[in-house]
């Protein structure tokens, strides 16, 4: 975009005083290039971000544009336009929190929770569930010698999946991973986009990692344990995204089906307005998917935010229908009698992150959003109330209190549901 710079050419006597002008040549402006990213959307992110560290990123699931897009912590990129010392540059390599990393597409990170999107998916297609079956929940799910846990102690009950998704149950969706099998549930996040970079146009974008029984007899030569399928299917285990892949994933869930390339520029015009170039959505794929399957999440991921019990609930909108799905990822295994209260108390560097993907209005999706807080804690708690805000700017609302019908659960356990 840059133009070209002007300039005179002039005679000077032996004291550098000017005699005549020889010549001269008028400067070029350059050329306007214009970004998808909407600059009120970016500063709602900013503020609602305020010190935690963390990405963020929102899109147009429509089109692939990127209205908004964060990397927390940040720098101040003015140093660079200088000698930056030696002190600068050792601190910013040593921050233990990486700001010199685009985390939107760099930051690779186990999805959580979020991840029960791919594994209903898998279920459904697979025909392993319907959205009518009942698994029972009891707290906890025992495999082979060792207790899988659910993020709710005393359990959730007999459930179908809608209520599986709205309240984000883990032993729900252990079973439905065993009944899947890792190697479909691979197959369906490969569908979706996650194990291979999006393609959006900035350098170093990262493909994060899908496991399967392949990949691991390939990397560590060794077979898939179908223990190892339970925390697959919860998001855990050797599982890594990156946040643009989720929200091209969750773009795609609102869509119908659709992946687009990430775009972060519109077009390019001249000085004169003239339009150079324009860069219009990009189609990359559709997912080989049912309508019906997809109608399915999209109406547990309504629940998750609209419902009693939903572990999105802190994302609702005035008059606005959200649909989202909460995701918390642990950053270390915890032992056996760790209760999940006891996190907070850990060290800053080894508690859970905290996800929450989005799209809204349920009706006719315009924006999507995935939030990060990393060593946040629950999703629902840290990462669903800045998505709200985001999506409250989007929409030229009010903040609004909890609304009426779905306020903070009564059950304790459920306010620290992912």
């Amino acid at each position: 975009m840059r133009g070209v710079d002007g300039g005179r050419q002039v005679e000077v006597d032996a004291m550098g005083r000017e005699i005549k002008p020889l010549q001269s040549v008028k400067p070029v402006p350059g050329n306007n290039l214009y970004l998808a990213i909407d600059l009120d959307i970016q500063k709602a992110a900013e503020e609602a971000f305020r010190d935690k560290n963390g990405a963020l990123v929102a899109m147009d699931p429509r089109t692939g544009r990127v209205l908004a897009m964060l990397s927390k912590p940040s720098f101040d990129p003015s140093v660079f336009a200088r000698n930056i010392s030696s002190e600068e540059w050792q601190a910013l390599m040593e921050n233990p929190f990486h700001p010199l990393q685009d985390k939107v597409i760099q930051g690779q990170y186990p999805p959580g929770s979020v991840f029960k999107i791919i594994t209903a998916i898998a279920g459904l297609e697979s025909g392993a569930i319907t959205p009518q079956t009942q698994l029972v929940c009891t707290g906890a799910y025992t495999y082979g010698n060792r207790d899988f846990r659910c993020a709710k102690e005393g359990g959730h009950g007999t459930l179908s999946l809608h209520r599986a998704l709205a309240q984000s149950c883990d032993v729900f969706f252990y079973q439905v991973g065993l009944k899947t099998g890792v190697d479909r549930i691979a197959h369906y996040a490969r569908e979706f986009g996650l194990g291979r970079p999006t393609g959006i146009p900035l350098l170093n974008e990262k493909p994060g990692t899908i496991p399967s029984s392949a990949w691991k007899k390939k990397r560590f030569g060794i077979p898939w344990y179908s223990g190892e399928t339970l925390s697959v299917a919860i998001g855990q285990g050797y599982i890594n995204v990156t946040p643009i892949q989720l929200v091209t994933l969750i773009s795609a869930v609102a869509n119908g089906g659709r992946l687009y390339v990430p775009q972060i520029v519109e077009k390019v015009e001249n000085i004169s307005g003239i339009s150079l170039k324009e860069y219009p959505p990009v189609e990359s794929g559709r997912v080989d998917v049912s309508e019906s399957t997809l109608q399915a999440i999209r109406e547990g991921l309504l629940g998750a935010v609209n419902e009693p019990g939903g572990t999105g609930w802190q994302s609702a909108l005035k008059d606005i229908k959200v649909a989202g799905k909460t995701g918390t990822a642990q950053v270390v295994r915890m032992e056996k009698n760790f209760r999940k209260g006891d996190t907070m108390r850990l060290a800053q560097r080894l508690r859970d992150h905290g996800w929450f993907a989005a799209f809204a209005p349920y009706e006719d999706p315009k924006i999507a959003i995935v939030v990060l807080v990393e060593h946040g804690g629950f999703g629902g708690a840290v990462a669903a109330p800045i998505a709200k805000k985001v999506m409250e700017r989007y929409f030229n609302l009010e903040s609004a209190p909890t609304l009426k019908g779905i306020e903070k659960p009564q059950d304790p356990e459920l306010d620290y549901d992912d």
